[in-house]
């Protein structure tokens, strides 16, 4: 666990990439989506820094950010209830300095002078829409060990399809880079290159001083983005290292990529890579087991507490709430909270937002190379 001389403080940017998935943020942010059954994007790296000793975590919402004020409360699910640090929120227009942002650096430079007040050692800056248990005493140890001035996580991997194939604007900044002797020697912005890449994860560790310095300049000079506007013209004068992590990660770059990284938790062994490590904890809700009733048919399915299940389901991510009426049939399908699927209705790749119903005897299918998103309250 990090201790009082190398501690570090967590700043979590949950609107970053909400561009990328706009079906599913039209009523809340990237970080509130819902993910493998009971989660929310943000579960997985919130629970990796509580896990790790990271007690002091803020969170810059931009927008949109009612649902995850909800979902996260005062933080007690991950023990973030402090008499000091603990779990703090910094909405836009909270205080004068606070304003929507667009890059980290006008969002950091509003929290300036709380970032003065800390007394934390390190920062770690992260964003949510990648799904990972990640172990941040062993890259704050690799830091250490590096002298590095600042240190970059990232996964060698294809870039996603739909990731080099969109057009290259300022609301989707994506980032690969060249490493040689673990230094990070060239950064990329929106690379279109095909093959194995070193892909960033968005997760930098760097001093808590150092980043107020970098930050309060980069925003004097009307810079935006950390990655693009301070690392890449600095890399010659900053020791930047990669920081290579090679255990489950699951990216979430459109709605394509949301169902198939959904659907490859079915899988038991990449549903043990992702859950085996430290936990993951999420908002309680108290509910009953699911019930599965006399004649249901239940085949390769990840299901929540609170569900009734009469009908056939197969190949599916069931969340809390769900009823399945006798007769109807799911197949390929991520059903959120609360979806009703009523008797004789057949579905086939579809994603259902919370309180979906699917009435009677309707017949709905996708592909599996486009599956079909039906939006919350929706009666179909």
């Amino acid at each position: 666990m990090l201790n009082s001389n190398t501690s570090a403080l967590g700043v979590i940017f949950p609107n970053s990439y909400d561009s990328l998935i706009p079906e599913l943020v039209n009523v809340r942010l990237m970080a509130s989506i819902p993910f493998a059954s009971r989660y929310r994007l943000i579960d997985f790296i919130l629970s990796s820094m509580a896990n790790c000793g990271i007690s002091n975590i803020s969170v810059m919402v931009n927008n949109n950010y009612h649902s995850l004020m909800d979902h996260l409360d005062s933080g007690r699910e991950w023990d973030l209830v402090r008499k000091n640090g603990g779990l703090n929120i910094f909405p836009p227009y909270a205080e004068k300095e606070s304003k929507r942002f667009t890059g980290r650096i006008a969002g950091l430079a509003s929290i300036l002078n709380f970032l003065r007040d800390q007394k934390e050692k390190y920062v770690v800056l992260a964003d949510t829409n990648t799904v990972v248990n990640f172990d941040f005493n062993a890259m704050l140890k690799a830091h250490m060990e590096s002298g590095a001035d600042v240190t970059v996580a990232y996964n060698s991997q294809e870039l996603p399809e739909s990731l080099r194939k969109s057009p290259s604007n300022d609301q989707c900044l994506y980032y690969t880079f060249d490493i040689e002797d673990g230094r990070i020697t060239r950064l990329y912005v929106n690379s279109k290159k095909e093959g194995i890449q070193n892909f960033s994860m968005n997760i930098y560790l760097l001093e808590r001083e150092l980043l107020i310095d970098l930050v309060n300049t980069a925003f004097l000079h009307g810079k935006e983005y950390f990655e693009r506007d301070i690392l890449l013209p600095q890399l010659n004068k900053l020791n930047v290292q990669g920081y290579k992590y090679e255990n489950y990660i699951a990216r979430i770059c459109d709605v394509k990529s949301y169902f198939d990284e959904n659907m490859k938790l079915l899988d038991d062994y990449n549903l043990d890579s992702l859950f085996s490590g430290n936990p993951i904890y999420t908002k309680i809700r108290d509910d009953n087991p699911t019930r599965y009733i006399q004649d249901s048919k239940i085949q390769n399915v990840m299901v929540a507490d609170g569900c009734i299940i009469e009908g056939e389901v197969e190949n599916s991510v069931i969340f809390r709430g769900v009823k399945i009426a006798k007769g109807a049939k799911v197949k390929n399908c991520i059903l959120m909270q609360d979806t009703i699927v009523e008797p004789g209705a057949e579905i086939e790749y579809l994603i259902t937002d919370k309180n979906v119903k699917i009435t009677a005897g309707k017949e709905m299918k996708g592909t599996d190379t486009h599956p079909v998103y039906i939006s919350k309250y929706q009666e179909v």
